[in-house]
């Protein structure tokens, strides 16, 4: 079997995409500018950072030990405007230290919690992610000038991976013409086409629904197709394995992919909580052999080997909310 035909006979697939002015990834952009402000006045700082927002009011939550002091309603208006939302929301905030109880297992270098990560690679594009969520994610980014901030792009593939049926609903100005958002999809040749399929869509963000920081985990890994492992990964600092554990899970596998030259590595890591090495370390190399990392002892996986070596205590996040956690050239893609 070749490399093209062993993605290929996966059999029909769908993965979705959205855009940075959807209301889920304002708040976790929300989430991951306020981390990383901590960061950049306080690289120790310790952040778990929940928001919620909707019409016309964020609600931030969570637990912070820093020695960094800055107003969080001013990050959230700035972080909103850019995205491009003209109006003002009020803010309500509710945010206390860490509970020392998490914190003792934290000072000694262990785990901030237990969990499963997975990280995932194959050869289908450059990107080194599953093809559904590519394309998806370049039409997203590809949106024409006046539609969005709020957005949401689907593509589903057929056995033979063509691309079957294109869905795109992105937010316009009232009687604006869809013909554009149909040109974007016609670039990938479906068989099938739906551009704002109920009607009109000028009426988005937190004026129509609301947001939450991590509801869309498909979205923020691999898609559908490829498990997910422990929680979201927006707002928390590094010595939350759910995000750093993700993201080295992500840059084995890439390693790997390129060192055994395979088409696609799947890597899982379970921590215990305030436990230093995980439980559990595994690549599994297209579908069959597995190879234990644990025995294998190339990468220190400790939560603190984990950030020194990808530099995770830079403040890099809200990008990563934006813009896609994997296969858009961050450290543990590279």
């Amino acid at each position: 079997m070749s490399e093209n035909d062993y993605f290929k006979n996966k059999g029909m697939r769908t993965a979705e995409c959205v855009s940075a002015g959807h209301p889920d990834k304002v708040c976790d952009q929300i989430s991951d500018a306020i981390l990383d402000e901590y960061l950049r006045q306080d690289p120790g700082s310790r952040v778990a950072v929940e928001v919620m927002g909707g019409h016309g009011q964020i609600y931030i939550t969570g637990e912070v030990t820093s020695k960094a002091h800055f107003d969080l309603t001013s990050i959230v208006q700035n972080i909103y405007t850019v995205i491009g939302y003209n109006d003002t929301l009020q803010v309500f905030t509710n945010v206390v230290h860490q509970s020392p109880e998490i914190a003792q297992g934290v000072d000694v270098g262990g785990a901030g919690d237990q969990g499963i990560m997975v990280g995932y690679a194959c050869n289908e594009n450059e990107a080194m992610i599953p093809q559904g969520l590519y394309l998806s994610r370049k039409l997203i980014h590809a949106l024409p000038v006046g539609f969005g901030p709020d957005a949401k792009s689907q593509v589903t593939l057929a056995e033979d991976g063509s691309v079957d049926t294109v869905v795109i609903s992105a937010q316009h100005q009232p009687g604006e013409d869809f013909a554009p958002l149909r040109e974007l999809a016609e670039t990938l040749k479906p068989i099938h086409i739906h551009i704002n399929p109920t009607g009109d869509f000028s009426i988005g963000g937190f004026t129509a629904d609301t947001g939450l920081t991590g509801r869309k985990l498909a979205v923020d890994n691999y898609g559908p197709q490829i498990p997910i492992g422990g929680g979201c990964y927006s707002g928390k600092d590094a010595t939350k394995v759910d995000r750093s554990a993700a993201y080295m899970a992500r840059r084995i596998a890439v390693d790997y992919l390129r060192k055994l030259n395979c088409n696609e590595v799947l890597v899982k890591l379970a921590y215990s909580i305030g436990v230093v090495q995980p439980v559990m370390a595994i690549a599994i190399i297209d579908g069959h052999k597995e190879i234990n990392l644990l025995i294998d002892g190339e990468y220190d996986l400790s939560p603190d080997g984990i950030i020194s070596s990808l530099g995770l205590r830079d403040p890099v996040y809200r990008q990563t909310a934006s813009q896609g956690h994997f296969g858009n050239g961050f450290a543990w893609d590279i």
